[in-house]
């Protein structure tokens, strides 16, 4: 089905996998456009829970963006590069309902680190490197890097990691907060699994509605307060709340569809 994927679905979860080895699974326009479409997919199936994105090999989630593609672009052409890589899959991660966990096995540079940032949860292996190295190509981050590199460490340290285009370490990615998690490379994907399986109990329509409103804290044009008060007041309308609701008062777990 994929050229550039390989996709599976078990036990409500959707398993992604970036699938070329031989480049360190970089991103080029088609499995950005794959990654769209399989993405798409598993946030529409009424079976998936949770979806786990990751890459092939030991070596890299991803390694970047694969810049022969661009190397030759001009002014014009590098913005349409970064308005529609945002547009078509960093952004739309970032907004699915179903939440992306991101499993970091390795390398995760550029566009690599870019894409497990918009990811909701991210868990790295102890042998992962992270950075954006893009300064050292003369260009910068354009797949929304700056801007959520900053969110996640803060403006100081997302300073020094953009000007100096240098890795870090797993075990710094975690003190700083770029990862929620670090493990062994052997455990990556049980932890993974077992997040998800936390997940999993809940309600997914109000774990849609969660990720609405954590986002709103970030977009400038709304008042992320409101979209809150919003969402909180739609789950009064919806099955799982009426679930939820009567499994707590009949003192047992609630058998969300």
């Amino acid at each position: 089905m994929y050229n550039n994927l390989i996709t599976e679905t078990n036990n409500h979860i959707a398993w992604i996998t970036i699938n070329r080895p031989n480049q360190l699974n970089a991103l080029n326009k088609d499995t950005i456009a794959e990654l769209h479409n399989a993405l798409k997919a598993a946030d529409q199936d009424d079976q998936v829970g949770v979806i786990i994105l990751t890459g092939s090999g030991e070596k890299a989630f991803v390694a970047g963006a694969d810049i022969k593609e661009f190397a030759d672009f001009d002014v014009s052409q590098g913005g349409d590069l970064a308005a529609i890589g945002q547009r078509t899959l960093f952004t739309f991660v970032e907004q699915l309902s179903t939440p992306v966990i991101a499993a970091v096995n390795g390398f995760a540079l550029g566009g690599g680190l870019e894409l497990a940032m918009c990811s909701h949860i991210r868990v790295a292996s102890s042998n992962a490197r992270v950075g954006l190295p893009e300064v050292s190509l003369g260009v910068i981050p354009g797949y929304g890097g700056t801007q959520r590199l900053a969110h996640l460490v803060g403006r100081g340290k997302a300073n020094e990691m953009v000007f100096t285009a240098g890795m870090i370490k797993a075990d710094e990615a975690l003190t700083w907060g770029l990862v929620n998690y670090v493990v062994e490379p052997e455990e990556l994907m049980a932890k993974c699994e077992e997040i998800a399986g936390k997940i999993l109990n809940n309600s997914g329509t109000a774990i849609a509605a969660a990720i609405r409103a954590v986002n709103a804290n970030y977009d400038s044009s709304v008042n992320g307060y409101d979209v809150e008060i919003d969402e909180f007041g739609k789950c009064f309308g919806t099955e799982d709340f009426k679930e939820g609701t009567t499994a707590f008062l009949e003192k047992r777990k609630p058998n969300f569809r």
